[in-house]
């Protein structure tokens, strides 16, 4: 297969807390991605990060008595721990407060400026400061902020603006021309009917209220606001240059897939193409804006008290125990919903009873009835046609849904050839093919076909549950990367040992303290 590049990102995390297991779901649904792309050949480059400027880290840091740069310091190295927990293979973690990113940041403002995209005026609005947004009174929700439900305070001071009215048109040409650009369709919509039709109001893109972000280079009483702060970690952190010319933007750019979270596609699909539009840069391919993981029916908030978090889950079930149940329980644009309890009941229903108890019934047979060499005899039957179809079919059924972003459904195919390798195990009884000698090779021919289901499957599993693949790999002692049925394996497998343990769910959840 020809090398191709392929550039994913996920939304950078605001530097003001620790992210519970909503927020850790975008970064593991990203290095599913970002894995898959590199199992099936492609070169990627896989960028997340924090964000680290703003009013509101000002006022947590004072709260804290600490200064700005300490604060964002310490929850930058937080969030990179969740994601490292995680078992996440970004290429670059990016931070808003490195010396390059803020160099580059200044000189994108200056040139917007110069070319008259951004102008000097005065702003009255109501703003919200854990949103860092200023709304208008016909956008508020009770006369609160219409993303948080907090307060919002009046707002007057002099400010930059950016002229996203523009580039409305050049952008709705570009949404109509490019139906894959906004991911999933309904997100789409909701952009171009909440916001491109009443038309766009320009933007304002600085502050005098607060001190901590990048100045502006020309009127240092003024930061830098979020939006061009922020959104241009995708274009700093490759080389991007105002005078052009850099290698490597030119490899990676534009982005294959930008993935964000729904609640601030606006940002990812409004503001930030514009931006792109007025340096006259290439939009990315794709903005995916996926749904949330909720705890039971609510979004998790402090206030509720009803957050997880990863690295508490990781330390209670196993990394790849989480990352399969959040990849698997959030659908393509529906919110999914996490519970421990709905956890441990994935766990022993999939991992333990479909994945662990395959593994280990087969390598054990192969073990006890050939001391662990297997090959493939070729004594087949026509119930094993079917079977082998689907092994062989695997791996583009995985890749069309990976294709639309369908990241369970990729799981749900899958596993659905694991439930049918348990199947065959029930259909040809090799414990009953044991007792007569004539039928051994019958029984070598039966375990074969189950090694290389497994070993398929394993493939396929490598993206979502790495450390899991590795160790199936291993106890199968195969290093074959192919991803169909391969005839002439000879297989010696190691001793097998449990994947994952069933758990007793009332127990569990009065250890936890869990009612």
């Amino acid at each position: 297969m020809e090398n191709k590049n392929y550039y994913i990102s996920t939304a950078i995390a605001y530097a003001s807390s620790k992210p519970h297991i909503g927020n850790t779901y975008e970064i593991v649904l990203a290095d599913a991605i970002a894995r898959f792309k590199r199992s099936r050949g492609f070169h990627v480059y896989f960028q997340t990060g924090t964000d680290e400027h703003g009013e509101k880290i000002e006022l947590k840091a004072k709260e804290a008595g600490v200064k700005p740069q300490e604060y964002v310091d310490n929850i930058s190295r937080e969030i990179k721990g969740v994601w490292d927990v995680m078992n996440t293979s970004y290429d670059k973690f990016v931070r808003t407060t490195d010396s390059h990113h803020k160099e580059v940041v200044e000189r994108i403002f200056e040139k917007l400026y110069q070319q008259g995209d951004i102008y000097l005026s005065q702003y009255e609005g109501l703003y919200c400061t854990p949103c860092e947004s200023f709304w208008t009174d016909s956008q508020l929700i009770e006369g609160k902020c219409p993303d948080c439900g907090r307060e919002v305070l009046k707002r007057s001071e002099e400010a930059y603006f950016f002229r996203l009215s523009k580039y409305q048109k050049q952008l709705e040409e570009h949404i109509l021309t490019h139906p894959e650009f906004i991911q999933p369709a309904a997100r789409k919509n909701e952009m171009i009917n909440n916001f491109l039709k009443p038309g766009l109001q320009d933007l304002c893109v600085s502050r005098t209220s607060f001190d901590w972000g990048v100045k502006v280079p020309f009127n240092e009483k003024h930061i830098v606001y979020v939006w061009i702060d922020a959104l241009s970690n995708y274009i700093t952190n490759i080389g991007y240059d105002v005078d052009g010319g850099n290698e490597q933007f030119q490899k990676w750019w534009p982005a294959d897939l930008h993935l964000i979270g729904k609640d601030i596609l606006r940002f990812h699909t409004i503001y930030w193409p514009i931006l792109l539009m007025a340096l006259n840069l290439p939009l990315p391919k794709q903005i995916f804006g996926h749904p949330w993981l909720l705890y039971g029916n609510d979004k998790m908030s402090k206030s509720k008290g009803n957050i997880l978090y990863a690295d508490d889950l990781v330390k209670q079930f196993g990394v790849d125990a989480i990352r399969y149940y959040v990849l698997h329980e959030i659908p393509f644009q529906n919110d999914g919903t996490i519970s421990y309890e709905l956890i441990m009941e994935r766990i022993n229903g999939d991992l333990a009873n479909v994945l662990g108890n395959l593994v280990q019934r087969t390598i054990s047979m192969a073990q006890k009835y050939f001391d662990g060499k297997v090959l493939n005899l070729k004594v087949r039957e026509s119930l094993d046609d079917e079977y082998l179809q689907s092994i062989n079919s695997l791996s583009s059924l995985v890749d069309l849904k990976m294709e639309k972003l369908e990241i369970g459904q990729a799981l749900d195919v899958i596993f659905d050839v694991l439930r049918k390798s348990n199947k065959y195990i029930d259909e040809t009884l090799p414990w009953v093919l044991a007792k007569e000698e004539h039928t051994k090779d019958r029984l070598e021919t039966v375990l074969y076909h189950l090694l290389e289901s497994i070993r398929v499957c394993a493939l396929e599993l490598s993206p979502f549950m790495p450390e899991t693949s590795t160790e199936i790999l291993r106890q199968l002692h195969s290093e074959d990367l192919e991803h169909n049925f391969v005839e002439d394996h000879i297989y010696q497998v190691l001793n097998p040992s449990p994947l994952f343990q069933r758990i007793d769910i009332t127990k569990k959840l009065e250890e936890l303290g869990v009612k």
